[in-house]
């Protein structure tokens, strides 16, 4: 499971990021909150954990930024502010839990493991949109403005990821986690197949977004202005 950890704190990021790596988790820091929001923006994460108090932009400024961005990796907040308005205002402000310091690490882990026990968002039953690209996730359906195509279950669940994760960069092995199963025996051959059935549904239905290669990284869905 890979992890994006926003906090300005230097030694508890390192103790975090140490105690985290001993669960298997892969880690990311940021120390500031623009650099966070960039890295939710651009990095596909299972989890953020995220400081409310951070320099340059604050915790809330990045949840909420990230949210009005259509960014919607499940959120720990953590925060010295324990009191009733706080939590409720990092709740509200799109926060899925909320941590107060000092924590237990085992607290941590066990909220953390209660976030990713969750069935999928009910978005994946809804009409995705990005740019002038809509999917129905329900009929399978790709449109864009009058014309549509069909995908197979497959293609569908590729494409709901790239449109859950827009503009942020989709490493190969998250895709085929989140796609195939954590424990599926997947050829890199199989992935570029689809890669390409994709990109030929993406013209098919003549829309500007289209899906970038990112070299020895993955994939990355971008909308063309031109």
């Amino acid at each position: 499971m890979r992890i994006l950890l926003i906090e300005d704190d230097e030694k508890l990021c390192d103790t975090l990021k140490y105690q985290l790596e001993q669960e298997e988790c892969q880690v990311d820091v940021c120390l500031d909150g623009r650099a966070g929001l960039e890295a939710m923006r651009t990095q596909a994460h299972a989890l953020v954990i995220l400081d409310r108090m951070l320099p340059g932009l604050d915790g809330l400024g990045v949840l909420k930024k990230a949210r009005e961005e259509n960014v919607q990796t499940p959120v720990i907040l953590l925060t010295a502010l324990g009191e009733l308005q706080d939590k409720i205002a990092g709740l509200d402000g799109g926060a899925d839990d909320y941590l107060v310091k000092p924590f237990a690490f085992q607290e941590l882990m066990a909220r953390i493991r209660c976030i990713v026990r969750r069935p999928p968002a009910m978005m994946e039953r809804q009409n995705l949109v990005f740019g002038d690209l809509k999917y129905d996730a329900q009929q399978h359906i790709l449109s864009c403005q009058s014309k549509s195509c069909t995908l197979s279950k497959r293609e569908g669940k590729l494409m709901e990821l790239f449109l859950s994760n827009p503009r942020q960069t989709l490493p190969r092995g998250t895709i085929l986690s989140r796609v195939w199963g954590a424990d599926a025996e997947v050829e890199d051959g199989n992935l570029d197949n689809y890669i390409h059935f994709i990109r030929r549904r993406l013209k098919t239905v003549e829309s500007r977004v289209h899906l970038k290669t990112i070299r020895g990284i993955g994939y990355r869905l971008e909308e063309s202005h031109v």
